[in-house]
């Protein structure tokens, strides 16, 4: 009886943080069709949707990392890398099929060594995925040179990814965003997998009492987010058209505040994965609404991390709270 007792209370403050969350997401909407001219239009909204979608997906691919208690913090080099394996493969010469798999072998294979790194190991998920992060990103200099790499050899056979449109008006990478965001909530709700990851965030000891085996199911977690990294690289490259050495530099970051505001506690054990979306959607609604304001992308910066300060500040309040 205590038991179920204990659940609701759980369901409903977690219904509450999303009430927030949303809340949130609405003022901001608010705020800035008042004080601009053309925020609520189709084409901005659309636009709003597309500049955020890849985002998104690191995102989600963080939450998961959050809430085994762990981080990733190269989860935008392996985008990076990702694409730059379907560009250089593309002008090869390679089918667009084969290319694209490469690219997410690539960022699967990442993946596992973040998961190798933290549970075989044992370093420590912030160091071991720095260095993840560091050598990519060198790698990923190294291969190009510093000079960005077209992706458009293909022609549409690759760029449709990141820049087509269903039905003439509703791009791709949206459409994506949407499967994948419906899929991950399912996953970290309503299956085995998101449960076991959940019990090893909140108590990995008790967890692995439980007959949960935490190492392989945290390898799993980082293949997993390795995958989400990859496939958002490879829409990025198609966006764009190119592989750029600086693509995916701060997205760690953006991923990370996401989930927060959404949310998931940096101790772990906690998270929500439409709050997480919800985040994503906030940050990018306020460097959108930023823009249209006509504010430096300077002072944006500055915002987005006053946003992400407060939202860890929060997260600290209800840690505080929950141990009273």
């Amino acid at each position: 009886m205590m038991q179920k007792k204990s659940e609701n209370r759980i369901g409903i403050r977690w219904n509450m943080q999303l009430v927030f969350t949303s809340v949130g997401l609405v003022l901001l909407m608010v705020f800035f069709s008042l004080n601009t001219r053309n925020f609520l239009s189709q084409r901005n909204l659309l636009n709003v949707a597309l500049q955020t979608s890849v985002a998104v997906l690191l995102a989600i691919a963080e939450t998961f990392v959050i809430i085994t208690g762990g981080i990733d913090l190269s989860i935008g080099s392996i985008s990076a890398a990702s694409g730059m394996i379907v560009a250089i493969m593309l002008n090869q010469g390679m089918p667009v099929p084969a290319a694209v798999v490469l690219g997410i072998l690539t960022g699967v294979l990442c993946g596992a060594f973040n998961g190798f790194t933290v549970t075989v190991l044992g370093i420590v998920p912030f160091i071991a995925t720095l260095g993840t992060n560091s050598i990519m990103r060198g790698l990923i200099y190294v291969i190009l040179n510093g000079i960005p790499l077209s992706a458009s050899s293909a022609g549409e056979t690759f760029t449709w990814i990141g820049q087509g449109k269903l039905g003439g008006w509703l791009p791709y990478p949206v459409l994506f965003m949407a499967v994948i965001s419906v899929v991950a909530v399912i996953v970290l709700t309503k299956s085995r997998f998101g449960r076991m990851i959940f019990a090893i965030g909140s108590n990995e000891g008790a967890a692995f009492l439980s007959g949960i085996k935490v190492n392989w199911t945290k390898f799993k977690v980082y293949l997993l987010c390795g995958f989400l990294s990859s496939v958002a690289g490879i829409i990025l490259t198609s966006r764009v058209a190119s592989a750029s050495p600086v693509a995916g530099q701060g997205d760690e970051t953006f991923a990370i505040a996401a989930a927060v505001i959404g949310g998931a506690s940096l101790s772990g054990g906690k998270g929500n994965m439409i709050g997480t979306i919800i985040g994503a959607f906030i940050i990018g609604i306020l460097n959108n609404g930023l823009n249209l304001i006509g504010l430096s992308s300077f002072w944006q910066q500055v915002a987005v991390g006053c946003v992400i300060i407060l939202a860890v500040f929060l997260d600290v309040i209800r840690v505080k709270l929950k141990s009273q």
